[in-house]
C-alpha cells in the first residue's frame, strides 16, 4: 500500500451480552438451551480494533463508565493497539448491547448506550488530515462536531439508520450502510448532499470534482456496491463461509473499506477488499474478530 495513514475512529463503546439459542424468540416467547458470553463491542470500538489488525494507525475517541466493564472494555482496545487515550471515563455507566444471536449466526441487537452518551469531539480532536470514521450510536450531535473538525477523509457508517444531517452530509467523504440502512436515507440514494469538501478525496486519492459522497451498501453474502450520486461505479462478490456471526461484520467491512481507501488503494479493489475482511469477520464468534493485514486480503 503507498501510504501509511492514520484513522481516527469517534463512537460507541460497549460489552456485549451474548446469547445463542437455536432459534430467536418471537415476541412473547422464550428460547431455552442458551450459551451466553460477555465480550467487549461497541460498533466504535468494533472498528477501531479492526482497522488497527488491518495495520492502520489508529486512536478511539469515545466513552466508558467507571466500572469493570469500562476497564475490560479498554483494555481490549490498548490490547489490540489502539490508542486510546482519547476514552474518557464518563458517570454513567459503560454501554452495553443485549445480544441473540441463532444457530445461522442471525441476530437481534438492543443497545443500552449509558457513557457512549457523554462522548464529545472538541474542534481540535483531529491532527491536520487525520482521517475520521464515526457512526451513529452516539449522539448526532457528536456527528456534526466531527465533521466539524477534521480536516481529513470522513467516513460515516450510518448504523443505526437514521437521518443525517445536511452538514454532515456535504461533509462526508464515505458514508457506509447496509440495505436495510441504504432504504431507510432517501438522501443517500441520488445527488441531494450537495458537493462534499472534497479535502478528504484528495487525501484517499479520490476525485475531488465528484459532487457528493461516496456511498458504500453491503449486501451479506451478496458482496457490496459503491455508488456516487446514485449511480453505481463498483461492486464486489462476498466469498461463501461458514456463518458464526454477522455482529461483528459490519464493522469489520467499514474498518477495511476506511482502511483501504485511505491507503490510497483503487475504489473497486478496496471495497473486494472489504468483502473479505466482513467474510471472514462472520467466521468469527465475535465482535471484535481476529483479523489479518489488509494486504492479505488485496491478494484475495
Amino acid at each position: 500500500m503507498p501510504r501509511s495513514p492514520r484513522l481516527a475512529v469517534v463512537g460507541s463503546i460497549n460489552i456485549d451480552l451474548i446469547a445463542r439459542t437455536e432459534t430467536l424468540p418471537r415476541p412473547g416467547e422464550t428460547v431455552g438451551g442458551g450459551t451466553f458470553s460477555r465480550l467487549p463491542g461497541g460498533k466504535g470500538a468494533n472498528q477501531a480494533i479492526a482497522a488497527a489488525a488491518l495495520g492502520i494507525t489508529t486512536r478511539m475517541i469515545g466513552a466508558v463508565g467507571d466500572d469493570p466493564d469500562g476497564a475490560l472494555v479498554r483494555a481490549a482496545l490498548v490490547d489490540a493497539g489502539v490508542e486510546a487515550s482519547g476514552v474518557r471515563t464518563a458517570s454513567e455507566p459503560t454501554g452495553v448491547a443485549l445480544i441473540g444471536i441463532d444457530a445461522a449466526g442471525e441476530n437481534q441487537i438492543s443497545v443500552c448506550p449509558g457513557a457512549n452518551a457523554a462522548v464529545s469531539v472538541p474542534a481540535d480532536a483531529f491532527a491536520p488530515g487525520e482521517a475520521v470514521l464515526v457512526q451513529l450510536e452516539v449522539p448526532m450531535s457528536v456527528v456534526v462536531d466531527a465533521a466539524r473538525a477534521c480536516t481529513g477523509f470522513f467516513a460515516v457508517n450510518a448504523a443505526p439508520a437514521a437521518e443525517l444531517p445536511a452538514e454532515v452530509l456535504q461533509r462526508a467523504d464515505l458514508v457506509i450502510v447496509n440495505e436495510t440502512e441504504f432504504a431507510a436515507i432517501p438522501a443517500l440514494h441520488g445527488d441531494r448532499a450537495g458537493g462534499a469538501s472534497g479535502a478528504g478525496r484528495e487525501a484517499a486519492g479520490g476525485d475531488a470534482r465528484a459532487a457528493g459522497p461516496l456511498v458504500a451498501v453491503s449486501l451479506g453474502a451478496d458482496g457490496a456496491k459503491l455508488l456516487r450520486d446514485g449511480v453505481v461505479v463498483a461492486r464486489a462478490s462476498s466469498r461463501a463461509v461458514a456463518v458464526r456471526s454477522t455482529v461483528g461484520a459490519g464493522d469489520a467491512f467499514c474498518a477495511a473499506l476506511v482502511a483501504a481507501l485511505i491507503s490510497g488503494v483503487p475504489e473497486d479493489a478496496a471495497l473486494a477488499a472489504a468483502c473479505a475482511v466482513g467474510a471472514a469477520a462472520v467466521a468469527d464468534e465475535r465482535s471484535q474478530p481476529a483479523l489479518l493485514a489488509l494486504e492479505e486480503y488485496l491478494a484475495e
